[in-house]
């Protein structure tokens, strides 16, 4: 008999211990409960910003970010891990497909509009570079700075980026690079965009190549000055570089489309019941996400955009 009642308490609490799996799997509401999400590890600070203040705004409401690089956040999309994944491309029609076939129909909205910046030395003096030398140096046509500057006695490039599965390796090959493989003798994954700012502040002859929005100077409300570790290379779309045809990633420049290495973010997500992942997504697409986006350099998708101009 002891043992029978021992069986039977065992019984209703593994029944019980299960029954609190299955709810605490749907307990998330438009504005309560914890979620896992998927960021492009290049949008840490930015993201990091937005949930701090949404979870101020919303204290029921906890968001786990999983900041990591573009083709794991996919990849934890893809396999139901997360519900929302924050990156720089949208889905592509065979992973709709993949999706749609596990009855999933995600959707994906605009975020706001980034930029690649490059970095290099502080005792580098030469900072303005066209696309198309860009281009030669990641294809390995071009291998030292004589190459470019003729004065120049930094020697070959060293050309760094974050890791090799990040967005930012695929946006060089994709949009830089027009497709063609990366064969710079010297090039260097340094796994964290902060890794790739120590280095090039260490490293004379080192162009990093990084999200912009790691290289804001949080002591500068104009958004006119970057990080003091490095300096930032202006880039031209024409045949050669002068003072006047190129640019910063400043957003001003962003928000004309003078800066020619711009991309999108895009925030994608699979919330059939309309949880805690919806209030997030709208929440950053609110006027109040959109204007930490503002603040911070980027240009927003649908917050407006006010540009003052200054005289230099």
């Amino acid at each position: 008999m002891l043992k029978f009642k021992v069986l039977s308490i065992v019984f209703i609490l593994v029944l019980f211990s299960c029954k609190n799996k299955v709810q605490n799997k749907e307990t998330d509401t438009y504005n309560s409960g914890v979620i896992r999400i998927a960021v492009d590890e290049t949008f840490r600070p930015i993201i990091q910003n937005e949930i701090d203040v949404f979870e101020s705004i919303n204290p029921k409401a906890g968001i786990v970010p999983n900041f990591t690089s573009e083709v794991n956040a996919f990849n934890l999309f893809l396999k139901d891990s997360v519900r929302v994944v924050i990156t720089t491309r949208p889905l592509s029609s065979k992973e709709v497909t993949f999706l749609n076939g596990k009855s999933f129909y995600p959707h994906s909205y605009k975020l706001a509009t980034d930029a690649i910046a490059l970095i290099i030395n502080n005792h580098n003096p030469d900072s303005l570079i066209t696309m198309g030398q860009l281009r030669s140096i990641l294809t390995g046509e071009i291998t030292s700075w004589k190459e470019l500057y003729p004065k120049s006695n930094l020697g070959k490039f060293k050309i760094v980026f974050d890791n090799a599965n990040s967005s930012t390796m695929r946006y060089a090959i994709d949009s830089i690079c027009n497709g063609q493989t990366l064969k710079s003798k010297e090039l260097y994954a340094q796994n964290t965009n902060p890794e790739v700012i120590d280095y090039v502040s260490k490293t004379p002859n080192a162009i990093g190549i990084i999200g912009v929005n790691w290289l804001e100077n949080r002591k500068d409300t104009t958004n006119l000055t970057f990080k003091n570790e490095i300096r930032v290379m202006a880039v031209s779309g024409e045949v050669t570089a002068t003072l006047e045809n190129s640019y910063k990633p400043y957003q001003a420049y962003l928000f004309y489309g003078y800066y020619p290495l711009t991309r999108n973010i895009f925030v994608i997500l699979n919330d059939p019941r309309g949880s805690l992942p919806t209030g997030l997504t709208s929440f950053l697409t609110s006027d109040r996400g959109q204007r930490i986006i503002l603040k911070s350099g980027l240009v927003p998708a649908t917050q407006p955009v006010r540009i003052v101009h200054i005289k230099d």
